[in-house]
């Protein structure tokens, strides 16, 4: 005996049926019901959530002779059966704009729409997936039908990108009332699993539905298609050890088992880890999918321990949250957003050998004890309220959890540390002496940053200007280098000139007279754009914003790194 996939066997067959898209069924049912049915509809959303399903039963109830008062078809006509199994019917065509694209196929199907429908009360209903395949030529030679279209004849266009649509065809989108289908939450694919294996006579537990769901990923064809998958392997009684090995599912105690080597800083067993993965057979890829659901699941926990996530098996939320207390809810944060990275740069797609990248990320991510907070590193330099040796108070492991925001933190290793947004590294660490930290706190450029920050004091319309300018002290003055241009300009002359030096004794907290310079030719020229202008760039920016950190930077001697 054949087989009827579960995904073609219990399709729906009424509005009613189609999950967790009402917004779109309803309004299709009560069209029909009030003979308010539009010419061309079209209808977008993710792979498997019921855009052709819809446009089958909206072509069901159309045709059926037996629709109920509400609009819904019956589902078991010869009319209803023939659409909704997709075989031949003289008044209802899908179409697969993947192979049939050209602009002589639309003129086809323009020339097939101005037939009548076979009989009276009928309507002609062309069913068009994968939409955004069409070329423009095609999308072109079909705008006037769209607009004017034959009595009783109905488009309904499908597509998993309706951006190529707006981009190739704009028109195209005025002409159709438009729909879009969201995915499909996980307890909805889970009750609908459940009355499948009610129908069949099968059986399976909370934990390996719930697996299930996740994996479809809001697809409820996938969801379908994965169970038929377990089925096979585990026949009536389907359990999580089966699911998780049709599927390729990495086990949640694998994760928990990381974090333990990343919380205790042994870097050398992240290979070890690994290499047990793949001798196992898991796929590297799954496990990185996996790895972003974990971090994910230890921020939550972190953040809000009190509310556990219903995707977690009840007897692992404990274990989730002692992980999660382990790390700064800052570095779970830069793990996560350096997991991203990896898929969003696409190199984990591209690369033939994802093992090296993935073992690469968990490295990073077992080093991220080397950071502390940019605050911490300024009071341990003398600039904030607190002194002391920023090594001693920054320096804090995950499993120590000092960290704050992701930003704006310092590395001490440059490779480990290389995705955080704002660090340095630390070479030779000389102690900054006091001199050097009251000359910084007092000095001509903190005051120049304040002064310009605020605005306070600055004549009007100079402040842009002024933000391009370089100021230091020398022979009992300020000089102020300034860009050539109308800024310069305006500051030649003696009441403005004397407007500002006021404003700069103001936030200097002493009196001192200012001398205005313009730049040299050679600052004036661009010089080209390298790896080290740009860190230096962001360097002079970060010293502008955060004067105090300049003490450290020369103390210290730090870099910025990315």
């Amino acid at each position: 005996m054949s087989h009827t996939a579960l995904a073609r066997k219990y399709r729906p067959k009424n509005f009613a049926d189609v999950a967790a898209q009402e917004h779109v069924s309803e309004t299709l049912r009560k069209s029909v019901a009030t003979d308010r049915v539009g010419h061309a509809y079209l209808f977008c959303g993710p792979r498997g959530v019921g855009k052709t399903t819809l446009a089958r039963v909206l072509a069901m109830a159309l045709n059926c002779p037996r629709r109920s008062p509400e609009g819904e078809p019956c589902g078991e006509c010869e009319s209803c059966a023939r659409i909704w199994s997709g075989n031949t019917s003289l008044d209802v065509v899908e179409i697969d704009a993947a192979s049939n694209r050209g602009v002589d196929d639309a003129r086809s199907l323009r020339e097939r729409a101005m037939y009548a429908p076979s009989e009276d009360g009928r309507f002609k209903v062309y069913i068009v997936d994968e939409a955004h395949m069409l070329t423009r030529e095609a999308w072109n030679a079909l705008l006037k039908i769209l607009e004017e279209p034959p009595p009783r004849v109905i488009f309904v266009f499908a597509t998993t990108e309706p951006q190529k649509i707006q981009q190739s065809a704009a028109p195209i989108l005025s002409r159709c009332q438009r729909f879009d289908l969201r995915r499909v939450g996980a307890g909805e694919i889970e009750r609908r699993l459940e009355m499948v294996l009610e129908r069949e006579h099968a059986s399976a537990t909370p934990e390996a539905l719930h697996a299930v769901a996740r994996k479809a990923d809001g697809g409820m064809r996938d969801a379908l298609s994965l169970l038929d998958q377990v089925l096979a392997l585990a026949g009536d009684a389907v359990d999580l050890d089966a699911v998780r090995r049709v599927l390729g599912l990495v086990e949640e105690e694998r994760y928990l088992e990381l974090f333990d080597v990343l919380a205790e800083r042994r870097h050398g067993d992240v290979f070890r880890l690994i290499e047990e993965l793949v001798d196992e057979g898991y796929d590297l890829v799954e496990f990185y999918h996996g790895l972003m659901d974990t971090l994910r699941l230890l921020l939550r926990a972190a953040l809000d321990p009190e509310a556990p996530d219903a995707s977690l098996p009840e007897h692992l939320r404990d274990a989730f949250r002692t992980a999660a207390a382990r790390f700064a809810t800052g570095d779970l944060v830069r793990m996560l957003a350096l997991a991203a990275d990896l898929e969003t740069s696409g190199n984990l797609r591209r690369s033939p050998n994802p093992r090296v990248l993935i073992e690469m990320l968990l490295l990073r991510f077992s080093y991220l004890d080397r950071t502390l907070q940019i605050e911490e590193l300024l009071s341990g330099a003398g600039g904030g309220p607190s002194g002391g040796s920023a090594v001693g108070q920054g320096a804090r492991a995950p499993a120590g959890g000092g960290s704050g925001s992701p930003d704006g933190r310092v590395a001490r290793d440059p490779k480990p540390a290389a995705a955080a947004t704002r660090h340095a590294t630390r070479a030779t660490p000389p102690t900054p002496t006091a001199a050097t930290v009251t000359a910084a706190a007092g000095s001509v450029g903190e005051a120049w940053a304040r002064l310009v920050e605020s605005g306070s004091g600055v004549p009007p319309g100079l402040g842009p200007f002024l933000r391009t300018a370089t100021i230091d002290e020398s022979d009992g003055a300020a000089r102020l280098h300034m860009p050539p241009g109308p800024g310069l300009e305006r500051l030649q002359d003696p009441r403005v000139r004397a407007a500002l030096e006021e404003s700069l004794a103001r936030h200097l907290g002493r009196p001192l007279g200012l001398r205005v310079e313009s730049q040299s030719k050679a600052a004036e020229t661009p010089e080209r754009v390298t790896q080290e202008t740009v860190r230096k760039t962001r360097m002079d920016e970060l010293l502008a914003r955060e004067p105090r950190l300049k003490a450290a930077v020369e103390g210290l001697d730090l870099e910025l790194m990315e």
